[in-house]
């Protein structure tokens, strides 16, 4: 499968217009996108069960949506007997304003993980692999598996340092890549890529390469945010999700945001589900609510702090994250605290066979962090050698899930 990348017109260009270009869509479209709900539940049999421990496994938000969010979910329960398709279009055109961007060039979805689903399957193939840094963002590779393209994994660079995208060695990975995935800030190392170095890739990639940035975590940082590549026509795609800062991972609202061109090719893998209303009710109300970002933001970064200078009081070293995770070395086998832990009821994050001696820490709530130090000291002031995690049960087991390692 191979596409030249040429602009078409931006005019007119909605939700609704874009789902047409799905009419002679690939039967591909139906085979579901992996999430990091489902990684989680593929690590832990009791992930399913929120009412067991504590979960710091699956990089959600326990605040929750924020009170406007809430009162407008609400309001909006009322009316849930319709499908009201304009909002859709509002909602990606309020986003689109206050991004200073053109509405055609915004698509909403439930979440980030299907439009990132569905341009792994647009723009790779078997002759157009997907290049991914190491560890990152699994998903991506799920939808590889998809569509037949090869998986380069690129090591993250200075590991034991910044733990930012190698991105010049992701640029020589391959001659003709499809897709160039850059998770800023990187999930699960919680790490910056420099803005200089992304703006290499966006002069540098092969012209008809793909670059798909995802912000899934950006409201968390202070980072150069890469709409302003969109708004100058490059090949970039970039995603946007409300399930990490905005606390709305089981609601489901995302972004697209792309030339109108690029999202056509995406829209080529899409369905036309009307998206829920009351997402989209709560999204509008994050928006418009100015305190949002920067309240949550200072919240997590000082409970993360927190937790990193502790655990480096303790001896461990951890990843220099700005985000709501972050990796941990626990100088020994990963599996074997993950397991220790999880028989306490304290569920962390999965194991990247790269870093088999880390684990991802996602950033609970204060109260949540103080139990997991207790928890932790506990843990590894013991032996954990041969400890393992139960078997997930067989309706958890024999779901697909794509070969990591």
């Amino acid at each position: 499968m191979s596409f030249s990348i040429s602009a078409a017109p931006r005019a007119g260009f909605s939700r609704r217009t874009f789902f047409r270009f799905a009419a002679g869509a690939s039967a591909l479209a139906s085979l579901r996108a992996i999430t990091e709900p489902q990684l989680a539940m593929a690590s832990f049999p009791k992930f399913a069960d929120p009412n067991i421990g504590i979960h710091i496994d699956a990089n959600e938000n326990p605040m929750g949506p924020c009170d406007a969010a809430r009162q407008a979910v609400a309001n909006m329960i009322p009316r849930g007997g319709r499908y009201l398709f304009n909002m859709e279009d509002e909602i990606s055109e309020l986003f689109a304003k206050q991004e200073g961007l053109d509405p055609a060039s915004v698509v909403a979805f439930a979440g980030s993980s299907e439009p990132l689903h569905y341009t792994v399957l647009a723009f790779t193939s078997q002759s157009r692999p997907l290049v991914i840094a190491d560890p990152g963002y699994e998903a991506p590779i799920w939808a590889a598996a998809v569509s037949g393209a090869p998986v380069l994994k690129v090591p993250l660079a200075d590991p034991r340092g910044a733990a930012a995208h190698d991105i010049r060695a992701m640029l020589a990975a391959a001659s003709n890549p499809g897709v160039i995935y850059i998770c800023n800030p990187n999930n699960p190392t919680g790490t910056l890529t420099p803005r200089a170095d992304i703006e290499y890739a966006v002069a540098n990639a092969p012209k008809d390469a793909v670059l798909l940035i995802d912000e899934a975590y950006i409201h968390l940082c202070d980072a150069p945010r890469s709409l302003d590549f969109v708004k100058d026509g490059k090949n970039v795609i970039v995603l946007r999700t409300f399930s990490k800062l905005y606390g709305m991972a089981g609601l489901r609202m995302g972004f697209a945001i792309a030339r109108p061109d690029l999202l056509a090719k995406v829209a080529s893998f899409s369905g036309q589900n009307p998206l829920p209303i009351t997402a989209m009710a709560a999204a509008k109300a994050s928006l418009l609510d100015s305190s949002v970002v920067p309240t949550r933001k200072k919240l997590i970064a000082d409970t993360r702090n927190q937790t990193i200078d502790w655990l480096h009081k303790q001896g461990y070293a951890t990843t220099p994250s700005v985000s709501n995770c972050f990796m941990l070395d626990v100088k020994r086998p990963g599996k074997e605290v993950q397991a220790a832990l999880a028989a306490k009821e304290m569920f962390v994050g999965r194991i990247w066979p790269a870093w088999p001696e880390s684990l991802r820490i996602t950033v609970g709530l204060p109260s949540e962090m103080q139990v997991f130090r207790k928890d932790f000291t506990q843990v590894m002031s013991a032996p954990t050698a041969g400890l393992a995690l139960p078997p997930a049960p067989r309706r958890q087991a024999s779901r697909p899930f794509p070969r990591l390692s």
